[in-house]
């Protein structure tokens, strides 16, 4: 694309720096309903510059140049040069509206350290992580990880990267197979060819093939063990891939705690997690997933998106509909991140039942609740394949259980429970190629009956989709029985991303978690058998006495209460 006639001419005309490094992002063509994918195959190119510097780690998403070629993969050439709208709100749908040196009023705005002119804090002193005894955890036969009651396997492949299976707590089975199934980030800017811009980093790129090497850019505290890899080749030939998953622990705060007032004695308990993460690189954006295993039987997914905003350059002076001015130059458009997590579980056994359940006020009469505080909880069992939305003014929230099981303390079945992120789901119109590109992402939730290879909920093949087929919602569809049978819970979460000035040059990371915490599945608490925290283990030091003023030793009592 960078060596064509054509986008060379399309460069000279924008009266560049004769020595301006030029770099294209490529992106899968999203289908428009006129594309033939099945004799052609496009690749839509948008077109950076370098900074003057010319540096290798530029910031090229500050100079956003103002044409797209177009690639026919099966031709092996560009056939077109397509232009790019820079206008404003004024402008509407219309082009060529920057004049002749439309790139004049772009500036250098680096995020890398190296290029960064103000000088970095100087007030930020080390922060040890010390695990003098190594990690409590153990890992054998290459992915079995054991820690703290918890045994679980670590999986990798091309299209979903990191994957856990065979889930147990202190032997009790949990979850069969946890994985991110499918995401898709679809843009909201309408003028053409921007509304091309639909990736799905999982179908289209696949999160095994751009997982980071970790030693590189983890920066995990502690000790740390990392996960190989093993992808394919272009030949198909197997290649092992280094450190794609780490695992390391991390301090998790007051995991409980209680003083009795009467006698002023405290028991508290300092917890710890087990981290299981991997981190992917898709062109601009990155993303880091963490699966996070907690003492008190919770599994949490940690979803961070960070790494550099998809620009494209806007007229000086102007704003627009469709995004955020975030540099002089540069438009960062409006878009969505939208997941699909996909759940098995196996509480307890492999026949499963999901219970959307509500809470709901009761109406105040005489005969039921007299005085109009007292509120009913509402259990509803998918009998069939279906979805279900999030309602946060109901505290809805989805039980996965075992009805076969019953907790001896509560008599219900034992199970855990999943409240969904009430995120806005896809905003794209009902006949447009987008949504029906990802109909996974029109509900919060799916039911689906296990079918071996019903992993993509996005469909199997999603570059150049016309439609999402054999997705999650032809699988739920069939309205199969789901009723204490071998069952899948998908859930779709995310974010619609309308950027802020500071999200550029870097985006610093928006953070989502997902938790799923058992539910009448123990006893009681499971975290009761963790040593109380004490000092000579935490290791806090007090930097200043409140009361004279004088600095402490590390180890000394705090707040004149005898240590613990």
């Amino acid at each position: 694309i960078l060596n064509d006639p054509l986008v060379l001419h399309a460069v000279r005309e924008l009266q560049l720096p004769v020595d301006a490094i030029i770099q294209c992002d490529t992106w899968m063509y999203g289908a428009d309903r006129d594309s033939t994918p099945d004799t052609h195959k496009f690749i839509q190119a948008f077109m950076y510059a370098r900074a003057p510097h010319n540096h290798p780690d530029s910031n090229q998403y500050a100079f956003p140049l103002p044409f797209s070629p177009v690639f026919d993969v099966f031709l092996g050439k560009v056939v077109r040069i397509d232009p790019l709208a820079t206008g404003g709100k004024e402008d509407g749908l219309s082009y060529n509206t920057g004049g002749k040196t439309p790139m004049a009023h772009c500036v250098e705005n680096e995020y890398y350290h190296e290029l960064r002119k103000a000088s970095p804090r100087r007030d930020l002193k080390p922060l040890h992580v010390v695990q003098p005894e190594g990690p409590s955890f153990t890992v054998t036969d290459g992915n079995s990880v054991l820690w703290q009651k918890w045994r679980f396997r670590v999986g990798f492949n091309y299209r979903e990267g990191m994957t856990v299976h065979d889930v147990r707590y202190d032997g009790r089975p949990v979850f069969y197979r946890l994985s991110v199934s499918e995401m898709t980030v679809p843009y909201g800017d309408p003028r053409s060819p921007y509304h091309r811009k639909q990736a799905f980093d999982l179908g289209d790129a696949g999160a095994g093939s751009t997982a980071n090497n970790l030693s590189l850019g983890c920066d995990c505290l502690g000790a740390i063990h990392y996960f190989s890899g093993w992808l394919n080749d272009d030949r198909g030939n197997p290649i092992r891939t280094e450190n794609v998953i780490c695992l390391h622990e991390q301090d998790g705060g007051i995991g409980w705690k209680h003083t009795n007032h009467r006698t002023q004695n405290a028991g508290i308990v300092r917890a710890r997690n087990l981290v299981l993460q991997s981190i992917i690189t898709v062109g601009n954006y990155e993303y880091i997933f963490a699966w996070i295993f907690m003492q008190n039987g919770n599994v949490e997914l940690e979803t961070r998106a960070t790494g550099i905003l998809s620009t494209s350059l806007i007229d000086p002076g102007k704003t627009s509909e469709w995004g955020n001015v975030v540099s002089p130059g540069v438009l960062a458009a409006n878009h969505q991140h939208l997941f699909s997590l996909r759940i098995d579980p196996m509480l307890d056994g492999p026949t499963n039942t999901v219970i959307q359940e509500d809470t709901i006020a009761i109406p105040q009469t005489p005969h039921e609740n007299p005085h109009g505080n007292a509120w009913r909880v509402v259990q509803t069992p998918f009998e069939t394949s279906g979805s279900a939305d999030a309602n946060p003014l109901a505290n809805r929230c989805f039980k996965l259980v075992n009805e076969g099981v019953r907790n001896p303390i509560s008599g219900n079945p034992v199970g855990y429970k999943l409240v969904p992120q009430p995120c806005q789901l896809l905003l794209a119109g009902p006949d447009s190629v987008v949504r029906r590109r990802a109909r996974f992402a029109e509900h919060h939730v799916w039911v689906t009956a296990y079918r071996d290879g019903d992993l993509w909920a996005g469909g199997k093949w999603t570059n150049q989709s016309l439609a999402e087929v054999d997705g999650v919602r032809d699988y739920a569809a069939r309205q199969e029985c789901v009723r204490d049978r071998d069952v899948v819970l998908w859930l779709t979460f995310g974010m619609t991303h309308n950027p802020r000035v500071e999200d550029f040059p870097v985006m610093p990371a928006e953070v989502t978690t997902i938790s799923l915490k058992p539910a009448d599945f123990f006893e009681g608490n499971p975290a009761l058998d963790v040593p109380q925290s004490k000092q000579n283990e935490n290791k806090s030091v007090l930097v200043q006495d409140p009361l004279s003023g004088a600095a402490k030793k590390a180890g000394e009592a705090c707040c004149g209460k005898p240590k613990l």
